[in-house]
């Protein structure tokens, strides 16, 4: 099996998983490949950060969608999943405004959570260790898929 990164004219991201190259080529041209998002029949391969050498673990950078693979001219990056491009650049101011506290955040949620510093937006990274001890203790918080916080510029 080999798995492919692939887009559609409207700039939904997915993958699909086939027997080998011309296999994709063959149920391409029947326009058996459809988007599942949108069911447009116009996908591309697009290249992919996701590469595993030796015992190296996948980046989580994904790249950005190639001009050819959006016919309609719109901005690739701003469309996803169906999203309007004015709720995703909402979205993404909103991420934008939040303080960004780096490694700290696991410290400062819990800061914020027990009333030892004022609630505020933030944002951060948190091991998987960090994220499960801050959910045990009752802290909320959520994941920010990488759409919101990759540069659009």
């Amino acid at each position: 099996m080999i798995i492919f990164e692939l887009a559609c004219g409207r700039g939904h991201r997915f993958e699909g998983w086939f027997g080998s190259s011309e296999d994709f080529e063959r149920q391409s041209n029947s326009q058996m490949v459809r988007c599942p998002a949108c069911d447009d029949a116009g996908v591309v391969r697009v290249p992919s950060a996701k590469v595993r050498v030796g015992g190296a673990t996948p980046t989580a950078s994904t790249p950005s969608i190639p001009a050819s693979a959006d016919p309609n001219g719109a901005n690739a990056q701003q469309v996803v999943a169906g999203l309007p491009a004015e709720l995703v650049a909402k979205l993404r101011e909103i991420v934008r405004n939040a303080e960004n506290v780096g490694p700290r955040f696991p410290e400062e949620a819990r800061k914020i959570h027990y009333d030892e510093a004022p609630a505020r937006a933030i944002r951060g990274q948190a091991s998987k260790e960090e994220s499960d001890e801050l959910r045990e203790e009752g802290i909320d918080f959520a994941s920010l898929p990488d759409f919101l916080t990759r540069e659009t510029h």
